[in-house]
């Protein structure tokens, strides 16, 4: 047999199941014969963006298709078609393809108006998350609960497997800093899908009032807490590939600095620099660009670092958050009364991780600090694990 012939019978063989080829994971939405029998012949709202596909279609699409009477569409930060920037505000509108009315939940809007809920039997919850403490598709995601157990509406979420699921990690947020971008006691890296998450909010009494709503996960099929799910469409406009969701947990706190992520680039969230930063070897200039209009440092030439080899060069996927690129760059830069702007203690929930790093303390010793509420959270988490 020629060696060429050889390795393509493996491939084959592999692929088809043989020698023990893993499956790909199947997200809730692809399993419509467990969501169905729980919407057919009742008016649904759909919460939903432009991860919400099952195959080649929307969910939204999908349901239609399938007689589902669609009356709405809540939509999270970024908009119903996920082109809008990070903080924009985003308009009530209408869906172009099918006419549904959509409601954005996000700016002033946060949480389904009675008004919003009128005539809604059923709510529907099928939005790709990447597991980070800080995106806030968690938020919106408590507040539709929240709406649903106080109108007493069925919320089922379609689960989906999470990113960086194979690890959780970071300072617990303390909830008297509570906020969009952080509203629950958890690290900044939780160790769970969405439908996990969802359980959790109720299991715990997060709703306001301690409320609980009438919650179903459809769980995803194929997935454990060990896979590496690559996600086939980007969640937002600034994590545009699986390198910038591996690096976002752990530099995304320079949103809250002076330094640049590289948002106005072809690669936000794979980089990071300042015009004041040390000249070593690699530069950026951000421009402003659609899903980064007036981005960052427009228009300046920015020295710093280059992450986009880091899955190649093994710095991700990594089990753990990465403090050493921000504790770098802080030392670097020569202005530190102007290195961190207020925004850095709302992402880390509370001043004690700014503050441990101007004392100096080192990346171990933050993570050190860590430890005790890591432990109890873990305990937490395991009790809603559905992929254990």
């Amino acid at each position: 047999m020629k060696p060429q012939f050889h390795l393509l019978l493996i491939l084959i063989l592999f692929t088809s199941g043989c020698y023990g080829a893993r499956k790909l994971p199947i997200p809730g939405a692809g399993r419509p014969d467990l969501y169905m029998p729980l919407i057919t012949g009742k008016p649904v709202a759909v919460v939903a963006n432009q991860t919400s596909v099952t195959g080649d279609m929307h969910i939204v699409d999908f349901l239609v298709s399938k007689g589902i009477n669609v009356k709405k569409i809540f939509a999270p930060e970024h908009g119903f078609r996920g082109v809008a920037d990070a903080g924009e505000s985003i308009s009530d509108g209408k869906d172009a393809i099918t006419g549904i009315p959509v409601i954005s939940l996000y700016g002033s809007h946060c949480k389904p108006l009675l008004k919003d809920m009128d005539g809604i039997e059923a709510v529907i919850f099928d939005i790709q998350d990447v597991g980070v403490r800080f995106y806030t598709y968690i938020s919106t995601l408590h507040y539709v609960m929240e709406a649903c157990a106080e109108n007493k509406v069925k919320c089922t979420v379609l689960d989906r497997p999470d990113p960086n699921g194979f690890y959780f990690d970071g300072n617990i947020a303390d909830t008297a800093f509570r906020s969009f971008v952080g509203m629950h006691p958890v690290p900044i890296v939780y160790g769970m899908t969405i439908g996990e998450y969802a359980m959790m909010i109720n299991g715990e009494k997060w709703l306001k009032g301690g409320v609980k709503c009438d919650l179903e996960v459809i769980k995803c099929k194929y997935y454990t807490h060990k896979t590496y799910y690559d996600l086939p469409v980007k969640p937002s406009p600034n994590l545009p590939n699986q390198t910038s969701v591996y690096l976002y947990p752990s530099i995304c706190f320079f949103e809250g600095t002076n330094i640049s992520l590289g948002r106005g680039t072809s690669f936000p969230f794979q980089v990071y620099g300042s015009p004041l930063l040390h000249d070593k070897g690699f530069s950026f200039i951000p421009e402003s660009i659609p899903g980064a209009k007036n981005p960052p440092l427009e228009g300046l030439k920015c020295y710093g670092k280059d992450l986009r080899n880091a899955i190649n060069e093994k710095l991700v996927p990594y089990r753990g958050i990465n403090l050493e690129w921000l504790i770098e760059a802080w030392k670097d830069y020569p202005q530190k009364d102007k290195f961190f702007t207020a925004y850095f203690d709302v992402l880390a929930c509370g001043p004690v991780l700014r503050e441990q790093i101007v004392k100096g303390m080192t990346a171990d010793q933050i993570r050190e600090s860590w430890k005790e509420g890591l432990d109890k959270f873990s305990k937490i988490r395991q009790k809603y694990l559905l992929y254990k």
